[in-house]
Formats: structure tokens, C-alpha cells, sequence
């Protein structure tokens, strides 16, 4: 498996613990290249540290419990009737597109998503946020993270971590 693959999953992974510390739920930009990705979400103001640590936490613990992801391939109007707008980000689908690919893990993310993804999230390895950018005048928080074999070490956080970039 690719370690593309890997990211694409921590960024679905990374959505969820943002979801759940900070309750941003759009999503305005992704980027994965290798090991790096980058997650861009809607949110009104910038995150405390305390916050963005929580977020790492939160999203390795779902990488530990190691859960099941989900691809379904589903029929839109099925998809939009499970989950209504929570599958859809701030860039559109076209109305042409009639069936989804479903990225889901149970209670934590649903995205249309036509990317490539791990079977579990335990694959994933550790996930680690480099720097968070918020962007006052669009209302954007960016983050910026890698991901690492569980065997890589691991160094604590610091204030730097969560400047900008």
C-alpha cells in the first residue's frame, strides 16, 4: 500500500477529531503528497494550542482503535438520504454525477470521496500536526501534519509546532 494512501486516510481521520474538538464541519482544500498532507477547513476563529493538541490526540486514538473504513459505492439520492450534506465539502459535486463513492468510519467521518484508503485506520500509522494556519479574512484553518511509522520517534509538543507556515 502506498503511503499516499496512508495520508488520504489521516486526512478523513483528521476531519473527524476536528469535527469533534472544534465542530468545523466544511472542508474548503485538500493536499497529500507522501507522507505530508494538509487539511483546509471552514472555522471562525483560530484554535487554541491546547485545542490543536487535543485534535492529534483524538485522531491517534482513532488510528489505535484501529476501526474498520468503510467504501461504499452508493446511488446519490441514497448516499444524501443517509447523510444528507455531511458526505459534500465547500467544492460541489455536478448534479451528473449520480453515484458516490462513500468513505465512512462509523461515528466519526462520512465524505464523498473517490481517493484510494486503507482497510483500518490502525494502517494509517501516527499521525502528527506540524503547523496550523488560520486565515482571518476567508475563515480558514489549515493544517498541516505527516504521518509516521509507530517505530518513528516521537518528539512533545511545543508552541513552535502550531505557528504559522
Amino acid at each position: 500500500m502506498s503511503v499516499e494512501v496512508k495520508t488520504h486516510t489521516a486526512l478523513h481521520i483528521l476531519k473527524g477529531a476536528i469535527q469533534k474538538v472544534l465542530g468545523a464541519k466544511w472542508t474548503s482544500g485538500v493536499y497529500v503528497n507522501g507522507n505530508h498532507g494538509r487539511l483546509v477547513v471552514q472555522f471562525d476563529r483560530r484554535p487554541k494550542d491546547n485545542e490543536i493538541i487535543q485534535i492529534e490526540e483524538e485522531a491517534n486514538e482513532k488510528i489505535v482503535e484501529n476501526v474498520p473504513v468503510e467504501e461504499l459505492i452508493l446511488d446519490r439520492a441514497e448516499a444524501e438520504k443517509r447523510w444528507g450534506d455531511a458526505i459534500y465539502d465547500l467544492f460541489p459535486l455536478p448534479p451528473s454525477i449520480t453515484q458516490l463513492n462513500i468513505f465512512h468510519i462509523q461515528g466519526w467521518n462520512v465524505n464523498a470521496c473517490k481517493a484510494k484508503h486503507t482497510k483500518t485506520t490502525g494502517e494509517v500509522g501516527r499521525l502528527r500536526i506540524l503547523k496550523t494556519r488560520y486565515r482571518e479574512a476567508k475563515k480558514l484553518l489549515e493544517v498541516s501534519f505527516d504521518i509516521q511509522n509507530n517505530e518513528e520517534i516521537d518528539r512533545p509538543h511545543d508552541k513552535l509546532a502550531f505557528g504559522e507556515f
